[in-house]
């Protein structure tokens, strides 16, 4: 048996309501927003006495998602700075395939995102760029070229 799909990814906040804002004006959809705790989630995740609120985003095309989580219970850990460098072990960044960076560009902005470093242009391919978000996330937007 294989892998069928990758269902989603999480990202732990602190803000949820501000990183669903970035994250919709990206171009995701919210599926829901809610609760969640109880024994089987505390049996899942390997955490007692769980409390936390969720939201599950969507990509238009409805093949990925990315879920946030804010935890009350037992309060979320910092791992390191919030704007560790792309070479930082772990997980680094989301890349989303876009279809005009420069608009998402200026209209992330409005939410508080700086580019990492530059935007680029690979050979006749690709324009890229490496976008810090709420909280440190880092997204990779790249839009193809011809």
């Amino acid at each position: 048996m294989a892998i069928q799909r990758m269902d989603n990814v999480l990202i732990v906040v602190d803000d949820l309501d501000a990183v669903i804002a970035f994250f919709v004006e990206l171009g995701m959809e919210l599926e829901g927003k809610g609760p969640l705790e109880g024994r089987w989630a505390e049996r899942v995740i390997g955490l007692d006495d769980v409390r936390q609120d969720i939201a599950m985003l969507r990509i238009p095309d409805g093949h990925g998602r990315v879920e946030l989580a804010k935890f009350h219970r037992p309060k979320a850990i910092t791992a390191g700075p919030d704007d560790a460098p792309v070479n930082t072990l772990g997980m680094r960044r989301i890349m989303f395939a876009v279809d005009d960076i420069e608009d998402l560009l200026a209209r992330l902005r409005a939410h508080g995102a700086e580019l990492v470093g530059e935007l680029e242009q690979y050979e006749d391919a690709y324009r890229l760029c490496y976008v810090r978000g709420p909280e440190g996330i880092i997204v990779g937007l790249a839009e193809q070229l011809g």
